[in-house]
């Protein structure tokens, strides 16, 4: 490979590092192109599955300032560049790798920190970005309704207070003048 070609693949990297919210380092070895393509598609939009030779993968990650990535960069390897949701991205991959054991996950990188491929299958198992908002918008109503019912109670009570009151005055207009018109009524009679 030409000097001026490496330059241009190096810099195609790099672009991918820093487009991408993150990056999962695979080894294909054993997988057939068709597989590959499959996973590909897998992917959809969330990731950009592109295989690169380590070298130059290596001069990349140190010009985007990425550390720790030279011991995941040995034998072939793939870089899935997420762009879209890294954790149905962290699935896809995980899901491909059970039904095709030959794709061995390495690990990754993630805001510019490396992970390994135990924190890649963790970041896996975490639940996608729509149903932790919805989790997050059902306690947050809940609260809200919690709050409502609280700030309603005491409005509720003095209702049942002051209806309580008038069903009582109705029953005995003396208790409107806090019990002066009884009061009166026996000092008329001594």
């Amino acid at each position: 490979m030409a000097r001026a070609d490496k330059q241009a693949a190096v810099a195609e990297i790099v672009e991918s590092f820093n487009d991408s919210a993150g990056a999962v380092l695979t080894e294909y070895r054993g997988l057939t192109v068709k597989q590959l393509q499959e996973l590909r598609r897998s992917l959809g939009a969330n990731a950009n599955y592109a295989v690169v030779k380590n070298t130059l993968a290596k001069i990349a990650a140190t010009e985007v300032g990425i550390e720790g990535f030279d011991d995941l960069l040995t034998g072939p390897t793939a870089i899935a560049f997420i762009n879209g949701d890294v954790v149905e991205a962290a699935k896809g991959l995980r899901d491909f790798a059970k039904a095709n054991p030959t794709l061995v996950i390495k690990g990754g990188v993630l805001d510019g920190k490396p992970l390994d491929a135990s924190e890649i299958a963790k970041l896996a198992d975490l639940e996608s970005r729509e149903v932790l908002l919805g989790k997050l918008a059902g306690a947050m109503l809940a609260s809200l309704s919690q709050a409502v019912y609280l700030l309603n109670a005491p409005i509720a009570q003095a209702a049942r207070l002051a209806g309580a009151l008038q069903a009582k005055a109705e029953q005995d207009p003396s208790v409107l003048q806090g019990g002066a018109a009884a009061a009166d009524e026996e000092t008329a009679e001594a």
